[in-house]
């Protein structure tokens, strides 16, 4: 991950998710805090009702957040899955499409590029 840890105190770290565009946000999902943690791990699965040909124009958006009580939360980092994607980013949402019916894993390595911002 990006260089985020606050050594001075634990982070309180959450996940969203969003699959774009999506003009009414129904796609974007936030999972439960992860409590005085440096090392989240966020072991949840997901999926969408989308048909298969509307999946292949979306990019699917991952950030990772640290909670902070009534202030803005910091953005730590995230990652971009989709036809604009490289690398190892673009093989994955590749192998998704292909394979609609399995559960496909990989791990990917988090930019510090805001949301909004990533090639997407």
């Amino acid at each position: 991950m990006p260089g985020w840890r606050n050594r001075s105190r634990l982070n309180f770290p959450l996940l969203c998710r969003y699959l774009k565009p999506d003009e009414n946000k129904k796609s974007k999902h936030k999972t439960a805090v992860k409590k005085k943690t440096l090392n989240p791990e966020f072991n949840e699965e997901f999926c969408y009702d989308i048909k298969y040909a509307d999946l292949t124009k979306k990019t699917l958006e991952v950030t990772v957040w640290d909670y902070d009580i009534g202030k803005s939360n910091d953005f730590i980092g995230g990652v971009s899955l989709g036809i604009n994607a490289n690398g190892e980013r673009l093989k994955h949402w590749f192998d998704c499409l292909k394979n609609k019916d399995k559960k496909i894993e990989r791990w990917h390595t988090l930019t510090n590029e805001l949301p909004g911002s990533m090639n997407d």
